[in-house]
């Protein structure tokens, strides 16, 4: 059994993130159904926030973050496409508003001939942050189509 996301259940002080809605986005992000890549439109964004998403819940290696992505985006992304995503998230990175330099939000440890990626302490708070954020966005889309899963 998966676990679900982890803004799904989550209570906010903005009435950004309704449980219920979240439910639904949610919910369909974890369905193991692949559906068939639309083309109408490019779906390769959100590569950072899945990759962040896919290591709250457990540390990975990057051919185990590969399989995740091709399962929930149809297609395996390329080691062009995966390693300088990662690369950025252990970069530290510039707060915009702030100016001020903030912490990597990803760590990498070499374990024998693989270097395993995990969120580094303080950044579930920000992935938190960003599931609130596209279930903010997305939600209206899930409650209009009712949900369905394809």
């Amino acid at each position: 059994m998966k676990e679900s996301m982890s803004c799904s259940n989550q209570t906010t002080s903005d009435a950004c993130c309704d449980p219920i809605e979240s439910d639904a986005c949610c919910d369909l992000i974890e369905s193991d159904a692949c559906c068939e890549i639309p083309s109408c439109c490019d779906m390769r964004g959100l590569l950072s926030f899945l990759i962040l998403w896919l290591l709250s819940k457990k540390p990975m290696h990057g051919q185990e973050i590969a399989e995740e992505l091709q399962k929930r985006r149809g297609f395996k992304p390329s080691p062009g496409t995966l390693y300088p995503a990662l690369k950025y998230l252990k970069s530290p990175r510039i707060d915009p508003e702030t100016k001020k330099e903030r912490h990597p939000l990803i760590e990498g440890k070499k374990q024998g001939r693989k270097i395993i990626y995990r969120l580094v302490e303080g950044a579930q708070e920000e992935v938190d942050q960003a599931c609130r954020y596209f279930c903010h966005v997305f939600s209206d889309i899930f409650e209009e189509s009712g949900g369905k899963k394809s």
